[in-house]
């Protein structure tokens, strides 16, 4: 591992990951969704990532979190990946991207 990987640099890449998952009832990646609220990376290259669900109820709430946080772990940089699901602020369709909201007709 480079000494000069930056987590600024690290929390890019992690970014470019998220933006490969996508909720599969929505054709748009959980980054543009908004449903992604925080990404930390500290000096160790320790990852936790606070994100929601679009609903408490989703059926997706057990496979989701396990596949960002995997998909993260991947990153050759990343030693520890954890993802922490909150609802507290709720999930609204305010939070997502304009590109999202172009994506599914909402513009």
């Amino acid at each position: 591992m480079s000494e000069e990987m930056d987590t600024s640099i690290l929390g890019e890449k992690i970014v470019g990951i998220l933006k490969t998952i996508f909720d599969p009832e929505i054709p748009v990646d959980i980054y543009e969704l908004g449903l992604i609220y925080d990404v930390l990376v500290n000096e160790d290259f320790e990852v936790k990532i606070l994100m929601t669900l679009t609903t408490p109820n989703c059926p997706v709430a057990e496979t989701l979190p396990k596949e960002v946080e995997e998909k993260v772990k991947s990153l050759d940089e990343v030693k520890s990946a954890e993802v922490e699901i909150t609802f507290d602020p709720p999930w609204t369709k305010d939070l997502m991207s304009e590109e999202a909201k172009l994506e599914l007709g909402m513009l």
